[in-house]
């Protein structure tokens, strides 16, 4: 008869042997699941079937002809029991410490099974999910998780006002889906805001370890934009940036910065950054040095105003690529300094764009603004005297069988640049309000700054393609046309305040007042993206489309930006504003800050042959 001692000995030897190919011994007792059990049993059978044959071989007879079944059966319940119990005292123990946090999660089936596998495996997740909404019709009284699902998300306010009854209502609702955007993330925030309930976003759940916790983020204004993703060429820009000299001029600014590390990514063989500012130089310096420190870079301290210092710039670098980002931009401002404006926007402009021709570059880019159309401030109309010299001497280049390309790029606001609405009303709801908004009816375009600035690049990539690879649509653009980005609808500034109140879980009117200010010097009430007599031209390119050309002969142009250069550097505003007026006819300065309503956007416009007048401005 075997000993006892034996028995024991052998059967924890094969259990060892059998249970390494299934890795029993590095699993972790804490987080065991399903996938944990299933090698558990695999090695349970293999454990109790070596022992069985082990005993066999050692000529000893089985206790009984089931002998290997009980045996697997009790192995299976000693391992895995032990290990169903950890976890179950972890989750017990967990629930049990600290007060939990209310929740209801709004988001689809899958996200929301992701997050609530993931409270379960993080130990300092303090949530008590009450219940979910999800965007699947039918799926009401089902439970995920044993978390019963209260309804579709459109209910949700329905679903907020049984819970209040209830006296069960959530401390605040978070929403698991990533892709949820504008109008759906809208009725959550309404909901919300409704009964005073804050709304939060989870992080990414596939990345998270058992060590991390899981931390929320609020709702940002961005998501509330519901813009689609566009697809980028970024073969095409590695073609046109990677190994080339690249500058930005205004390099320090919102859209000069981000051009920066947008070109830093495609490994240009030097990036010079260019800006009057040092101390906005040396902060994006910085920042390219840690995300990018294999790209050479050149900080380059200079006023885009000061032709021999650019000159001599462009003289030791040579740069292939110019993204010219410099401008004076806040309206009030150039309301206020209207000679400087035209000597930053048109005169600076000039400065480079000539530098850049005579110093060999390939393409300068300008970037532009919605401003110039129609404008009714200095800076729209500085900013469109600026595309007209790019376009007249665009359209050189072209007579003379140049390579030169000099692109123009047309859009509307950025959301956070510095001065704009968005960075002012967080200041002011830190504050405590009230909300400034100049008036109630007032709309403009709003896209991010890196959706903007990609489209830039994507911009420039067709605006410099050569002649053999140009469509009709480039042909069109080599003799002056102006890429504009697609914006998407216009946004109305009241309602943007209102929903950045609410984003920090306040009530418009009643927590935050909202006042209006009136128009200022040289606003409109809202922006366009094409001139009536710029018919829009669809490109094959997502997200850009093409205003057709206005032209102007280059000579005149010159010209007429040398009597505006004298005057402005002479002081003399009433002069360089009609020079300008004679410039960009539709100039309609506004510098009471009227209320005023441009012609309506001309969607069918006269073709594109009869509106490419080369002598004056059309």
């Amino acid at each position: 008869m075997l000993h006892p001692l034996w028995f024991i000995m052998g059967g924890a030897i094969t259990l060892l042997v059998s249970g390494l190919p299934f890795r029993i011994p590095q699993q972790y007792w804490r987080f065991s699941g399903v996938a944990d059990l299933r090698g558990i049993a695999a090695a349970s059978i293999a454990g109790a079937a070596l022992f069985s044959l082990m005993l066999w071989v050692s000529g000893f007879p089985l206790p009984s002809p089931t002998f290997p079944l009980i045996y697997a059966l009790v192995l299976l319940v000693g391992l895995g029991g032990g290990r169903v119990a950890t976890r179950l005292y972890g989750t017990v123990r967990q629930q049990a410490q600290g007060q939990k946090r209310r929740v209801l999660l709004a988001g689809s089936d899958l996200s929301a099974d992701l997050f609530l596998r993931a409270l379960e495996r993080v130990s300092d997740a303090h949530y008590l999910v009450l219940g979910l909404v999800t965007r699947s019709p039918g799926q009401q009284g089902r439970r995920l998780h044993g978390v019963p699902i209260l309804g579709v998300t459109e209910d949700l306010s329905s679903v907020l006002a049984e819970m209040e009854e209830n006296d069960t209502l959530p401390d605040s609702v978070i929403v698991t889906d990533p892709e949820w955007r504008g109008s759906q993330l809208s009725v959550v925030l309404d909901a919300g805001q409704s009964y005073g309930i804050a709304v939060q976003r989870a992080p990414s759940l596939t990345r998270l370890t058992p060590a991390e916790e899981i931390q929320m983020r609020p709702i940002a204004l961005e998501d509330l934009l519901n813009r689609p993703e566009v697809p980028l060429d970024r073969e095409g820009m590695a073609r046109l940036i990677q190994g080339q000299v690249v500058m930005v001029t205004g390099a320090g600014g919102t859209i000069g910065s981000e051009l920066a590390r947008q070109v830093a990514q495609f490994g240009p063989a030097t990036l010079l950054l260019l800006d009057h500012g040092e101390y906005a130089l040396w902060q994006i310096d910085l920042e390219l040095s840690e995300l990018f420190p294999h790209v050479q870079r050149q900080v380059i301290v200079a006023n885009i105003r000061d032709a021999q210092r650019i000159d001599e710039v462009f003289a030791r670098y040579r740069p292939a690529l110019v993204f010219h980002a410099a401008a004076l931009k806040h309206v009030p401002i150039v309301e206020a300094n209207p000679c400087e404006g035209v000597l930053t926007n048109v005169i600076g402009t000039r400065i480079v764009a000539d530098a850049a021709i005579r110093h060999g570059a390939r393409a300068m880019v300008l970037i532009s603004s919605d401003k110039a159309v129609n404008p009714s401030s200095i800076m729209g109309a500085t900013k469109r005297c600026a595309e007209i010299y790019c376009q007249a001497l665009m359209g050189e280049a072209e007579a003379k069988g140049s390579h030169f390309r000099c692109v123009t790029v047309r859009f509307g606001n950025v959301l956070g640049s510095t001065g704009s609405v968005v960075p002012l009303f967080r200041r002011q709801l830190e504050q405590g309000g009230p909300l400034t908004v100049t008036h109630p009816d007032m709309t403009r375009y709003f896209m991010t700054v890196p959706e903007a600035v990609g489209l830039v690049l994507q911009a420039s990539v067709r605006g410099t393609a050569s002649r053999r690879e140009a469509d009709e649509t480039d042909q069109r653009l080599q003799r002056g046309g102006i890429f504009v980005l697609d914006m998407g609808e216009p946004v109305r500034i009241l309602d943007l305040a209102r929903q950045m109140v609410r984003l920090a879980g306040l009530r418009p009117d009643e927590d935050i007042a909202i006042r209006f200010t009136g128009l200022r010097p040289g606003e409109k009430l809202y922006e366009e993206l094409f001139h009536g007599r710029e018919a829009p031209v669809p490109t094959d390119a997502p997200g850009l489309k093409m205003a057709t050309p206005r032209m102007i002969d280059l000579d005149a142009a010159r010209t007429l930006l040398q009597q505006l250069e004298a005057a402005s550097h002479a002081d003399d505003i009433g002069q360089s504003l009609v020079i300008m007026q004679e410039l960009v006819p539709e100039f309609a300065h506004n510098p009471l800050g009227e209320v005023r309503y441009s012609t309506p956007f001309i969607q069918k416009a006269e073709s594109p042959e009869a509106s490419e007048n080369t002598n004056p401005v059309s």
